[in-house]
C-alpha cells in the first residue's frame, strides 16, 4: 500500500526515494501509531516547501479515503477543449450581448472565490456570454473577451488587461549561444568597466619606461604595475512569457552578449514573470523547486553586485498592490510585488536598473510602469539605452537624471 501511496504522490509532487524511506522508518520503528499521526509527519517528510500542502491535503484524501478531488492545477480539461476551439465568422457575428452593457466587477478575492465556484458548477460550453467560463464575451473567465478585470484561462493575451490568467505554462529559457549581431550589445556593455589592480608589481608599463628612461639619460628603468582586472559582478534578471514574446529574439541577443562577456568577475541570471516575487527561478519554466527564495537572494547577493532587471512592466496594476494579486491563479503571493521592487531598490542602492523593451514615452506610460520606474531608473531596451544604463551602474548614479528623478513625487 505504501508504495502505490508513494508513486501517487510522486505524480504530484517532487518526492525522493530517500524522503520515503524515512518515512518507511518511522513505521518500522512504531513512531506513527494513528492516521493523524501518520498525516503530519508524513508531511513533514514529502513535502519540501509549503507551496505543496495543498496539493498533498488533495492527494492524501483522495488515496486513502477515495474523496475524488480535483488538484489545484486540474481545471476541467473538458473546459480546456471548448476554450481552445476556433470560431468561424457566423459565430463572431451572432454575438449574444451588446459591448456596451454593463459588466459586473469583482474585488479580488471576490473574483478568485466566484472563478472556483464556476468550475465546480459549470458543465457544458459557454461563448459570447457574461457569467460562464468561455470566449468572446463579456464574462470575467475566459478569453478573447470585452472584460477589462477578469481572469483568463487559456487562449493568447489581447487587451493586456487581465488580472489573473489560469493556464499551462510553456516558457523557453532564453538563449545563450546567439553570436550573430551581439557585438554591437558587448560594446555597450562593455561600458560597466570597473578596473582594480591585483597581484604584483609584475607586468610592464612600456609607456612609463620609456618615459622614466628618457627622464633618466638613457639610463633603463623599467616600470611595473599591477595587473588590472574588471571587478564587476552582475546579475541579470529577465521577464518571460505573456507579453515579453514579441520581444524574445531582442532579450535573447541581450542575454547572449552578456553571457559570453568574459571581462565580469561574476555573472548571475535569474527568470521571472510579470513581476517579482518570493522566488526567483533558474529556468524559464519557473518551476519552485528550482528556484532561489527572495530572501536567499538578498542575502546570498550584496549590494556590490550591478543588477540589470529586463521586462516590459506591464501588467494589470493588482499585481503590484494586492496580496494574491499575482496574474497565476493558482500563486498566492502573500506579499504584493510593490514590496519587492522596493526591497531590491532599497538592498542594491544605485546599483539597479531596468531595462524596458517597449521604447519608453512618459506621456502614456502605464500605471505599473510608472510606479516601477519612479523606484527604478528605467532605460529602453536599445543600444542607446543599454549605454546609458552602464554608465549609471559604472557611476553608482552619480549625477544623473533618470525616470526616478522626472517622477519624483508621484503618487500612487
Amino acid at each position: 500500500m505504501f508504495v502505490d501511496y508513494f508513486y501517487y504522490l510522486k505524480s504530484r509532487l517532487p518526492i525522493s526515494i530517500t524522503e520515503y524511506m524515512t518515512l518507511i522508518q518511522a513505521l518500522d520503528k512504531g513512531l506513527i501509531r494513528n492516521m493523524v499521526e501518520f498525516y503530519y509527519i508524513s508531511r513533514a517528510l514529502l513535502c519540501k516547501h509549503e507551496h505543496h500542502f495543498d496539493v498533498y491535503d488533495i492527494a492524501f484524501a483522495n488515496f486513502f479515503k477515495d474523496a475524488n478531488l480535483k488538484f489545484p492545477d486540474e481545471i476541467k480539461q473538458q473546459i480546456w477543449d471548448w476554450l481552445n476551439k476556433k470560431l468561424d465568422l457566423e459565430d463572431l457575428m451572432n454575438l449574444p450581448f451588446k459591448l456596451e452593457d454593463i459588466l459586473e466587477h469583482f474585488s479580488l478575492e471576490e473574483l478568485q472565490a466566484h472563478f472556483e465556484d464556476l468550475l465546480k458548477k459549470q458543465d457544458e460550453e459557454h461563448n459570447f456570454g457574461n457569467q460562464w467560463i468561455g470566449m468572446r464575451g463579456t464574462s470575467p473567465f475566459g478569453h478573447s473577451g470585452e472584460n477589462p478585470k477578469g481572469i483568463r484561462v487559456g487562449g493568447a493575451s489581447g487587451n493586456r488587461s487581465a488580472v489573473q490568467i489560469a493556464e499551462k505554462r510553456v516558457f523557453k529559457n532564453y538563449r545563450k549561444d546567439i553570436v550573430l549581431d551581439t557585438r554591437q550589445i558587448k560594446v555597450a556593455l562593455k561600458r560597466l568597466r570597473k578596473l582594480d589592480e591585483i597581484g604584483k608589481r609584475d607586468e610592464l608599463n612600456l609607456d612609463k619606461t620609456i618615459e622614466r628612461t628618457t627622464k633618466n639619460g638613457g639610463d633603463i628603468e623599467l616600470i611595473f604595475d599591477k595587473k588590472r582586472k574588471n571587478n564587476v559582478k552582475i546579475i541579470l534578471l529577465m521577464d518571460v512569457g505573456g507579453t515579453m514574446d514579441p520581444y524574445v529574439h531582442v532579450v535573447n541577443l541581450l542575454f547572449s552578449a552578456a553571457n559570453n562577456m568574459s571581462h565580469w568577475k561574476d555573472f548571475k541570471y535569474y527568470y521571472f514573470h510579470n513581476c517579482i516575487y518570493e522566488l526567483l527561478y533558474f529556468n524559464a519554466q519557473r518551476n519552485p523547486d528550482e528556484a532561489i527564495a527572495f530572501e536567499d537572494f538578498i542575502k546570498k547577493y550584496n549590494k556590490d553586485y550591478r543588477v540589470v532587471i529586463v521586462g516590459d512592466a506591464a501588467m494589470a496594476s493588482w499585481e503590484l498592490t494586492e496580496r494574491y494579486g499575482s496574474i497565476y491563479y493558482y500563486h498566492r503571493n502573500e506579499m504584493p510585488g510593490i514590496y519587492y521592487i522596493r526591497e531590491l531598490a532599497n538592498h542594491f542602492k544605485n546599483n539597479v536598473i531596468w531595462l524596458n523593451p517597449e521604447i519608453i514615452r512618459y506621456e502614456w506610460l502605464p500605471w505599473t510602469r510608472k510606479i516601477i520606474s519612479s523606484i527604478i531608473p528605467m532605460y529602453n531596451l536599445t543600444i542607446e539605452g543599454i549605454e546609458e544604463a552602464m554608465d549609471f551602474l559604472r557611476t553608482s548614479g552619480v549625477n544623473k537624471f533618470t525616470s526616478v528623478q522626472m517622477l519624483k513625487g508621484f503618487k500612487y
